[in-house]
């Protein structure tokens, strides 16, 4: 039996497999911390590089690109590799190109550190997201939840210490190369911990049966095409995390524009939603341990549809903080379930399978403020809202794409014994 599948029998989990939880939390960590930092430094970049906020809008869309290239890529490299060999090279290349955007000079220099930037983070993405699907089917228990929300925690440390640099006037290119360095040699240490590769599941032995589709094999192409049900969540990752970049980039808006509320309560929208959000992952666990993943995407994104609607349509701030709130609190477990189903439809393509889903969120997540931007040309900011209460709808409706394409089938009763 091997590590990665040792405690799906109900034994406790043996010190390897713990030893790779607790290194994928830093993984998760590391993850957030490290863009974290890129992002509490952007204002005095664009100040540096000396380009506007629209400027600033376009060269963005190079960090998106190259996180959705190195997903697509390293997400294949890890099912030939393992994940933990792509985590090495995934935290050391996104730790290290983080420096690039703090040396910029112009816009066409920080377009290709943020496109390198980009590139490490999502190959960083993908990989610890495939190990932590390693880690949750050695474990025989939903755990995968958790990781988001250290990420979401490394992101606010982040933001602590890179207030405190910022008020002792460190140059943004000094705290980044710190950062840089201490990224690099925390992948270095964390990385020996994780799972190593998953051998294939005894299988018929003959010629064509190969793992890798070797030359032999009689339908290699089959093998490699990705599963339908992995487009599915894919397109309801894409609709859901969609509505976590509209929370990210237009909840404050939405208070200080539609509501008149001062900027300082404004803040507040984004802050419940993001605190909802990382304290809703580690609740989520547990809520799929007793009732599964259906019923938390289900059940969360309804709740989340209820809380957006309630924003939009409330005239007084507290109760639109409240529905922000709510939001935050519905979509919070939503997204990992869709990358544990996506890493359980075929062990053997997880990385894959994990990418496909993770891609498609990330273009969502980038294509909500660019979509609900032009929508306030005709109209309101908050009716432009119910176009991501339409995709929760939409999501309640087709959780059922979570369950597993292929149940196992029952034992077989034993016969009665002869007299």
């Amino acid at each position: 039996m091997s590590e990665s599948t040792a405690s799906t029998t109900g034994s406790p989990p043996s010190r390897r497999l713990r030893t790779a939880r607790a290194c994928t939390f830093v993984a998760f960590a590391l993850n957030g911390f490290v863009m974290g930092m890129w992002i509490v430094h952007i204002p005095a970049i664009e100040h540096r590089v000396g380009i506007t906020h629209a400027v600033l809008g376009w060269l963005l869309l190079f960090l998106g690109g190259g996180a959705f290239a190195g997903m697509q890529i390293c997400g294949a490299l890890a099912d030939r590799f393992g994940s933990r060999a792509i985590v090495l090279a995934g935290g050391t290349l996104c730790s290290a190109t983080v420096l690039l955007p703090g040396l910029a000079g112009s816009p066409w220099a920080l377009a290709a550190a943020l496109l390198a930037l980009g590139f490490g983070n999502g190959s960083l993405d993908v990989s610890m997201n495939t190990q932590a699907v390693q880690v949750e089917r050695g474990y025989g228990r939903p755990v995968m939840s958790a990781f988001h929300a250290v990420f979401s925690v490394g992101g606010v440390i982040a933001a602590l210490i890179g207030a405190r640099t910022i008020s002792w006037d460190w140059q943004p290119s000094l705290t980044l190369a710190v950062v840089a360095v201490a990224g690099v040699l925390i992948t270095l240490a964390l990385v020996p911990g994780m799972l190593p590769p998953e051998r294939p599941a005894p299988a018929p032995t003959g010629p064509d049966t190969t793992r890798s589709g070797a030359p032999e094999a009689p339908a290699p192409a089959a093998k490699r095409r990705t599963p339908s049900q992995v487009w599915a969540l894919g397109v309801l990752a894409f609709m859901l995390m969609l509505c976590e970049g509209v929370a990210n980039d237009w909840s404050v808006l939405h208070l200080k524009d539609v509501l008149d509320a001062p900027a300082a309560t404004a803040a507040l929208a984004y802050g419940g939603f993001s605190t909802a959000m990382t304290v809703g992952r580690f609740v989520t666990d547990r809520v799929v341990g007793r009732f599964g993943r259906v019923f938390v995407v289900r059940y969360g994104a309804g709740l989340a549809a209820l809380g957006l609607a309630l924003a939009s349509l409330s005239p007084w701030v507290p109760l639109a903080l409240l529905g922000w709130t709510l939001f935050g609190i519905g979509l919070s477990g939503c997204i990992p379930q869709f990358f544990t189903a996506a890493g359980n439809v075929d062990p053997a393509s997880s990385g894959a399978n994990v990418s496909r889903v993770a891609g498609m969120g990330y273009v969502g997540m980038l294509a909500g403020p660019a979509i609900i931007g032009p929508l306030t040309h005709l109209v309101p900011l908050n009716l432009a809202f119910f176009l991501p209460v339409a995709f929760c709808v939409a999501a309640v409706f087709s959780a059922g794409i979570l369950r597993p394409a292929h149940k196992t089938a029952p034992a077989p009763e034993p016969e009665p014994a002869e007299a």
